[in-house]
C-alpha cells in the first residue's frame, strides 16, 4: 500500500504546485509520480484533470500540450 500513497501524495502536490503556478512540465509531473504506479488510462486522467484545475501542461520546450499523454480510458 505504500506505493499507492506515495503515488497519491504525488499526486497531490502536483494539483498544488500546478494550481498555484497554472503550469506543469510533463517532465515535473513524470519526476514526481513513482515509476510504474499509473497505468496509462491513469496517466491520461491524471492529465485531463490537471488541465481540468487550470493547469497548464507544457513540454520540455515550455509550450502548451494540446494532446495529453497515456490512453483515455475505455468509454
Amino acid at each position: 500500500m505504500r506505493h499507492g500513497s506515495e503515488s497519491h501524495e504525488a499526486r497531490k502536490a502536483l494539483f498544488q504546485i500546478g494550481i498555484r503556478r497554472g503550469s506543469l512540465t510533463i517532465a515535473e509531473i513524470d519526476r514526481a509520480l513513482p515509476p510504474g504506479s499509473l497505468s496509462p488510462a491513469e496517466r491520461w486522467l491524471l492529465f485531463y484533470s490537471l488541465r481540468a484545475a487550470g493547469v497548464d501542461i507544457r513540454d520540455e520546450r515550455g509550450e502548451q500540450v494540446d494532446a495529453l499523454p497515456g490512453e483515455p480510458p475505455p468509454p
